[in-house]
């Protein structure tokens, strides 16, 4: 089994998870006890793990993961339920898009800065910011704490074919085939926001790359697309010294 299957088997992809959890936890990308990640264990995408309803970030193991399926909401009547919230998007995430084998929510700061501005888009002034022209769905009609059905399915018909998303006045989301792939642009996704934020504090007009150039870079990103599993797996190495429980 490589590092690149995308079927990989319940325990790895659970530990896979929570080094994400973990990881994610460490940049302070998350909100107390709140923000969910989850990760498909089924061929049709639909059984998934994600973590568990309040639990912090920092103690989150594989075993803690919650197995739910998207088409039985009695998920919600067990005593381990996951987050009401985790439940609606995630739950219409893996049930309608074929990519979603891996979603992660969060709201980082400066991704998450970016959301709350009138115009969110990531523009493209150096080449992390350029990742993602023309590759990210904007998610612009927020509904509140996402805790109902319906909310869910929203997001899941705006996300439509893409695999990562900023949701105005709420924070981002990106899906991937694995854990790796969709940590990795994660990671990226909020260095790009920290780049534009500090751009526009500045209070100077921005260099903003021509449509081109742009999607040029963007395409460049593919010829590295290995890093993104030696990234996760570098940082796996890192938990595996210093915070090794997260596999237990």
């Amino acid at each position: 089994m490589t590092q690149h299957d995308t079927t990989l088997d319940e325990t790895q992809t659970r530990i896979d998870l929570a080094a994400a959890i973990r990881l994610s936890c460490r940049y302070g990308w998350h909100e107390g006890v709140a923000n969910h990640f989850s990760a498909a264990v089924s061929t049709d995408g639909k059984r998934f793990v994600v973590n568990p309803k309040w639990v912090h970030w920092s103690r989150v193991r594989a075993s803690d993961l919650v197995l739910c399926d998207a088409d039985d909401p009695s998920a919600m009547d067990r005593p381990d339920a996951p987050d009401p919230s985790a439940w609606a998007i995630h739950s219409a995430l893996h049930r309608e898009l074929p990519q979603a084998r891996v979603a992660l929510h969060i709201h980082p700061p400066h991704a998450t800065a970016l959301c709350g501005l009138a115009d969110p888009t990531i523009k493209p002034i150096d080449q992390v910011t350029a990742r993602f022209h023309n590759r990210i769905a904007y998610d612009l009609n927020f509904g509140g704490i996402a805790t109902e059905g319906e909310e869910g399915e929203r997001i899941a018909k705006t996300v439509g074919n893409h695999s990562t998303v900023m949701m105005q006045n709420h924070g981002v989301t990106t899906l991937g085939a694995t854990v790796a792939e969709a940590w990795d642009a994660l990671y990226h996704l909020e260095r790009a926001a920290k780049t534009l934020v500090l751009a526009y504090s500045t209070g100077q007009p921005l260099k903003v790359m021509s449509d081109d150039m742009a999607e040029a870079v963007a395409e460049e990103w593919q010829v590295y697309k290995d890093a993104e599993y030696a990234h996760f797996a570098e940082m796996k190495r890192i938990l595996d010294k210093e915070e090794p429980d997260y596999k237990d």
